[in-house]
């Protein structure tokens, strides 16, 4: 196991590089971590902070109990705040192993590499606050640690009106991507398609037993 302090510099030496210079916040208390902070500066098109919102996540196994294929998850998977809203995120570790609630998709101008982070080790809990934009959007959140997205720890913040459902958002959303070209009735459509096609196999092999 890597050590918590060499893991919070390596995490940080990361950051910075991804962040190409532009000044961020971090803060980190042992067993936990915040990067990206943001109080007060605001995002273009909010003239104000429009609200608070404070919401508590929990993260653990035992939120993936009820949802087939999942290992981890949180209590929920999807948060719905309005546009320009202070958001301040408690994350409670309730799992023995490290997880973290990640934003992505977020101003770089104010968010390096477009993200806002939070970790917490093992038993473990953390708290930070950022604004969101004053766009309507759906933005990732997810646990960034191996395969922990894919085990369960994926949802969706909803700013505003949203701009649609994000794909494979755990017990909300289907698995799998879907491409917008593609027509709701899919699955009918390809059964259809099927019995069309054995039918007409079948009718072929009659014609030909017949002669």
């Amino acid at each position: 196991m890597i050590n918590q302090k060499l893991w919070v510099i390596l995490l940080s030496l990361i950051f910075m590089h991804q962040s190409h210079g532009l000044q961020h916040s971090m803060s980190e208390d042992y067993g936990s971590m915040v990067m990206s902070s943001n109080h007060n500066n605001l995002p273009l098109g909010c003239e104000r902070i429009s609200g608070e919102e404070n919401i508590i996540v929990s993260a653990g196994q035992r939120y993936a109990k009820d949802i087939p294929g999942t290992i981890y998850g949180m209590n929920q998977h999807e948060w719905d705040v309005d546009p320009c809203t202070r958001v301040t995120v408690t994350f409670i570790n309730e799992d023995d192993v490290r997880h973290q609630w990640m934003v992505h998709g977020l101003p770089k101008y104010l968010y390096p590499a477009g993200m806002f982070y939070i970790e917490a080790m093992g038993g473990k809990t953390a708290t930070g606050t950022f604004i969101v934009p004053s766009e309507d959007r759906n933005y990732l959140v997810h646990c960034d640690m191996t395969q922990h997205m894919e085990m369960g720890m994926r949802g969706q913040l909803v700013v505003g009106e949203g701009s649609g459902d994000l794909w494979a958002v755990t017990g909300i959303t289907d698995p799998f991507y879907r491409a917008s070209y593609l027509p709701d009735n899919l699955i009918y459509l390809s059964l259809v398609v099927l019995f069309l096609g054995y039918s007409v196999t079948s009718w072929l092999v009659r014609m030909r037993q017949k002669r």
